[in-house]
């Protein structure tokens, strides 16, 4: 359903910090982007890399970002505090750390490095998926507890969530509900919305979190900018489950086959 118009889209509102001085900012978590126990890590990854994408002395674009998860997300406000570690001729190094009241320590830990891009020789040997397009695949309609999955139009041309798969590859068309121009936030919280790849082997709810997300971003602001509010293409696969962890990797493709984004990351998981 379309949202009001002049009205900010709920991505917005979900990663949306205001400034309190000296690289500190305040939010709020989300009901719309809430899991089983929290909020969408993917969510708070964006909302982290947001936190450096609004000081003033930042250069460049994202070029890696890292996300530790170290601690539950209580519903509620939060403070970011980012730092500015290192600038380089072409790269700027920062960290991020996100902290509720009541904790005397931080919930998440991120480090960020920022590019400037210039124009060289280019090569790309990795090679997308064949798939239907979106408008050929059935649309996902999750029946699920959890919220999140609502603001996503999923639409899997490989792979079915809720039974046993041969292996944990998935192909999936995704983009924002409502539709949304792509940025580097909702670049990085498309990075987790792939579902864990546990559910795909094993379709049966167990405790599952992300410990640590990996980001590596491959097109500058001009790029993703260009990819508007198409949808983009989503690969994943899980090499190893093993003793309460397992690991995702996964790719990020544009409509017209450019290489988004990369990304691993380490979960946890109980039986």
């Amino acid at each position: 359903m379309p949202e009001p118009q002049g009205s900010a889209h709920a991505f917005d509102e979900a990663v949306r910090l205001e400034p309190s001085g000296n690289g500190r900012f305040t939010g709020h978590t989300s009901k719309k982007y809430w899991n089983f126990v929290g909020p969408f890590g993917g969510i708070t990854a964006a909302t982290a890399l947001n936190g450096i994408l609004q000081r003033a002395d930042r250069q460049g674009d994202p070029l890696s970002l890292t996300v530790n998860f170290m601690a539950p997300i209580k519903e509620g406000a939060f403070t970011v505090d980012t730092k500015l570690v290192r600038t380089n001729r072409s790269t700027q190094h920062w960290s991020v750390q996100l902290a509720q009241d009541g904790e005397t320590e931080p919930v998440l830990g991120a480090l960020a490095v920022f590019a400037a891009r210039r124009a060289t020789w280019g090569l790309r040997e990795a090679v997308p998926p064949e798939v239907p397009g979106p408008e050929a695949c059935k649309r996902f309609e999750p029946r699920l507890e959890i919220l999140w999955p609502q603001m996503y139009e999923m639409r899997y041309a490989r792979g079915r969530f809720g039974t046993e798969n041969p292996d944990s590859v998935t192909h999936a068309w995704l983009r924002d509900v409502p539709a949304r121009p792509l940025d580097f936030p909702a670049l990085t919280a498309i990075c987790d919305a792939f579902f864990p790849r546990i559910f795909l082997r094993r379709p049966r709810m167990a405790p599952i979190a992300t410990v640590s997300l990996n980001i590596y971003f491959h097109v500058d602001a001009a790029e993703l900018a260009a990819e508007g509010a198409e949808p983009v293409l989503c690969v994943a696969k899980a090499q190893v489950f093993n003793k309460g962890y397992y690991d995702q990797e996964g790719q990020v493709w544009g409509r017209d086959g450019k290489l988004l984004a990369t990304t691993q990351q380490v979960a946890w998981y109980k039986e």
